[in-house]
C-alpha cells in the first residue's frame, strides 16, 4: 500500500466530489487519511459517518485509486524460536492478527514481550527495525523482562524500552480508544507491532450473564475490526493474547477453549493454543490458519526469553 503515481489526490480533501463537511465528518471518525479509506468497507462509513451507501462506495473507490493497495509486501517478525516461527509460516505476520490463547503461566505474555523486542531487530536478524505498542489490560507488562530479553540478544535495554509504547487500558471502552490512539502514534513513530494483552479480559469482566452476550460480542467485533484496520494501514503485525474457559461438556481431552466465540475465531488470522510442558518447556498448537496445517511444536521460556 504505497502512494500512486504522484498525480492523483494526496489527501482526503483532494478526492473528487467530496465537500468540506463530509471531509470533516470523515476525519472526526478516524478516516482522515487516504489509506484509512482505502481499506474501509462501505458499511463502516455508512454507520460511523452517516453517509449513504452509494456515496460511501464512491469515496472508497476514489481512495483506492489514489493509493496502490496491491503492492505492500507482508513482513514477518521472528519469535526467537525456529520451531514457533515455522509453526506460523515464518514468524508473526504483518496485516494479520495472531491470537495466543492459554491458561495463566503458559507463556503467552512472554511471547508478547519477546515480540516487542524482536520487532526492533534489523531485517537480517528477523526483525523489522521498527517499534511496538503494548496495550496492557491486566498489568502484565514488565520492563525487567524486556531488559533480560534485550541483553540476551545483545541489545541495549534502555534503547529497546524507549521504542515500546505501553498503554494501560482500564476498561473495554478505553481499550478500544487506545487502538484509535495507536493510529495517531503511528503517524510519528514506526509502529509495526501492536500487542493487546489480553484481548478479552475487560469484555469478560464487564459483560456478565447471557443477556449481555450480544452487546459484548458486538463491541468485541468492532474492536477486532479496528485492530485489523490498523494492521492493514501500517503493514503491522497484531498479537493478541486470550484467556481460556473450561467447557463442562468435554469429557475427554483438554476442556479449555479460548474466550470470544465466533467473533474472535473469525477475526484472528492465526490461532495458537499454548500449554505448559515439563519445567521451562511450553507446547504451542496452531489450530486455525488460512493456509497452514494444524501442527504442534515445543519451545522454551526461561530467564533469557523465548527460544528453542
Amino acid at each position: 500500500m504505497v502512494p500512486g503515481n504522484g498525480t492523483g489526490p494526496k489527501t482526503v480533501a483532494d478526492l473528487p466530489g467530496i465537500g468540506p463537511a463530509t471531509v470533516e465528518r470523515l476525519k472526526q471518525n478516524g478516516y482522515g487519511e487516504l489509506m484509512a479509506l482505502a481499506v474501509a468497507s462501505p458499511s463502516e462509513l455508512v454507520e460511523s459517518c452517516e453517509l449513504g451507501e452509494p456515496m460511501a462506495q464512491k469515496i472508497i473507490d476514489a481512495a483506492r485509486q489514489a493509493v496502490d493497495v496491491g503492492r505492500q509486501a507482508i513482513s514477518r517478525i521472528t519469535l526467537s524460536s525456529k520451531a514457533l516461527d515455522e509453526l506460523l509460516g515464518g514468524g508473526l505476520e504483518s496485516q494479520a492478527i495472531t491470537e495466543m490463547a492459554a491458561e495463566f503461566g503458559s507463556g503467552k505474555t512472554q511471547i508478547a514481550h519477546q515480540a516487542c523486542v524482536n520487532v526492533q531487530l534489523p531485517r537480517e536478524r528477523g526483525g523489522l527495525g521498527a517499534q511496538a505498542l503494548y496495550i496492557d489490560t491486566e498489568n502484565t507488562f514488565r520492563p525487567e523482562r524486556i531488559a533480560q530479553m534485550s541483553q540476551n540478544l545483545g541489545l541495549d535495554p534502555e534503547a529497546v524500552l524507549a521504542k515500546i509504547a505501553v498503554a494501560r487500558a482500564y476498561n473495554s471502552s478505553h481499550q478500544m480508544l487506545l487502538v484509535e490512539k495507536a493510529r495517531e502514534l503511528a503517524k510519528t513513530r514506526p509502529i509495526r507491532l501492536l500487542v493487546v494483552d489480553s484481548l478479552t479480559s475487560h469484555f469478560r469482566a464487564e459483560f456478565v450473564g447471557r443477556e449481555t452476550l450480544a452487546n459484548r460480542q458486538a463491541k468485541l467485533n468492532t474492536h477486532i475490526h479496528d485492530l485489523l484496520r490498523f494492521a492493514d494501514q501500517q503493514n503491522a503485525a497484531v498479537l493478541v493474547t486470550n484467556q481460556v474457559a473450561a467447557r463442562p461438556d468435554i469429557m475427554f481431552g483438554d476442556p479449555n477453549r479460548p474466550i470470544g466465540g465466533h467473533i474472535v475465531a473469525h477475526g484472528s488470522t492465526y490461532r495458537v493454543y499454548l500449554r505448559k510442558g515439563k519445567g521451562t518447556k511450553r507446547v504451542a498448537r496452531l489450530f486455525d490458519s488460512p493456509h497452514l496445517p494444524e501442527a504442534e511444536v515445543v519451545f522454551t521460556v526461561d530467564e533469557k526469553g523465548v527460544h528453542d
